[in-house]
């Protein structure tokens, strides 16, 4: 059995410090080690996107990332994207335009849009389908998860 690894890192804009074993996935870490559950697992491989987090500004996979490579990182999960009580307008526009149906895809969608939002606050219907397309739904026809992200970026931009 393979000594523990001792990380720190920024996770949520907090300091901390886990021990994992150096097999262990970030995915579980979070979920397990720091009780983010709000990190979904949706297939293990980084095939769904469910689990996506942003790692020093880009998004990635948690399931696919070891929780060792984030020694010294920044790790932004769902649970840091509302600030306090106000919800994130994706947060808000998703619960407005019933973009979540079970939730399972949720966290990892709105990481995502979250994403595209932080690189062009304008993007077309075509934009946020192109960049949410690896992370899947199996409840909604996608259409009114399109319509929350559309809406936010509207309402980030103050249009």
């Amino acid at each position: 059995m393979a000594a523990k690894i001792q990380v720190s890192t920024t996770v949520n804009g907090e300091q901390r410090r886990f021990q994992c074993e150096p097999q262990q996935t970030l995915l579980d870490v979070l979920r397990d080690e720091l009780a983010l559950t709000g990190t979904k697992e949706g297939c293990a491989t980084g095939d769904c996107g469910a689990c996506s987090v942003m790692l020093d500004g880009r998004l990635v996979d948690a399931c696919l990332v070891l929780a060792a490579e984030v020694q010294g990182k920044k790790v932004e999960t769902i649970e840091g994207m509302a600030q306090g009580e106000e919800l994130h307008p994706l947060q808000r526009t998703f619960l407005e335009h019933n973009g979540s149906q079970c939730g399972i895809c949720t966290p990892g969608m709105l990481m995502a849009a979250r994403a595209l939002l932080e690189r062009n606050p304008d993007p077309s219907e075509t934009e946020v389908r192109y960049w949410l397309a690896g992370n899947l739904c199996r409840c909604t026809g996608y259409d009114k998860i399109i319509r929350s992200v559309l809406a936010a970026a509207k309402e980030m931009r103050g249009a």
